[in-house]
C-alpha cells in the first residue's frame, strides 16, 4: 500500500509536486485504511491529500544539508539490486 512513499529530499532534480501529492495521496491511504473512500468520505479523504501534500513540500523545502544530492538513476539501480538480492532474480 505504501510503495510510493519514498525518500524525497536531497535528490536532483527535486522531487516533484507530483511526486509529492503520490506520497501524500499513499500516506492518507495507509492512515485512512481505505485505497479508495466511500462517496461519503471522499471529500475528507482529498482534504487531507492536499494538507498532507502541502505540509510535505514545506517540509522538503525547509530540509538542508551537507550532503552531495542523490542521482535518481544510481538510487533506482541500487533498489533494483537489492531486491534482485533480496527476492532472487525472476523477482
Amino acid at each position: 500500500m505504501c510503495r510510493n512513499i519514498r525518500t524525497l529530499f536531497n535528490f536532483e532534480p527535486p522531487a516533484t509536486d507530483d511526486e509529492v501529492r503520490a506520497a501524500s495521496l499513499q500516506f492518507v491511504r495507509k492512515l485512512s485504511g481505505f485505497a479508495v473512500p466511500s462517496k461519503a468520505n471522499q471529500v475528507a479523504f482529498d482534504a487531507a491529500v492536499d494538507d498532507v501534500a502541502v505540509v510535505a513540500r514545506r517540509l522538503i523545502d525547509a530540509l538542508v544539508t551537507t550532503a552531495e544530492p542523490k542521482n535518481r538513476e544510481i538510487e533506482a539501480a541500487r533498489a533494483r539490486a537489492r531486491n534482485a538480492e533480496r527476492y532472487g532474480r525472476g523477482a
